[in-house]
């Protein structure tokens, strides 16, 4: 039966355990260092040209023309399109096989959905 005095301790020993790690945690919150990834808002998307293209509509020709885009990529985007349904976000295009977000930072002022 353990008594009060080891029950006591087993606890104040957990406590120094976690308390490591509760300064680390408070001091990253402090000093602002998280690592979180950059996401597209309103402020920071790419500006859409008055040419732009929009991807629900145009067919695999069309889509041809944009660059970095051969006919098996807009094939698959045309296909991806027919499967899934419409984008709602331009940025929806990197769903599609051989769309990387380099090759959607390229093009992404060139398409617009609708």
């Amino acid at each position: 039966m353990k008594t009060f005095n080891s029950h006591y301790y087993s606890i104040c020993k957990s406590y120094t355990k976690l308390l490591p790690l509760l300064i680390f945690c408070f001091l990253t919150a402090c000093t602002g260092q998280n690592d979180t990834k950059q996401v597209l808002s309103p402020e920071n998307q790419v500006p859409i040209a008055a040419t732009a293209v929009n991807i629900n509509t145009v067919s695999v020709i069309e889509l041809e023309k944009l660059p970095h885009i051969g006919k098996q990529t807009a094939q698959q985007i045309v296909e991806h399109r027919e499967k899934f349904g419409k984008f709602r976000k331009p940025e929806h295009l990197m769903f599609v096989r051989g769309i990387s977000d380099r090759r959607f930072r390229e093009i992404g002022s060139l398409i617009k959905v609708e």
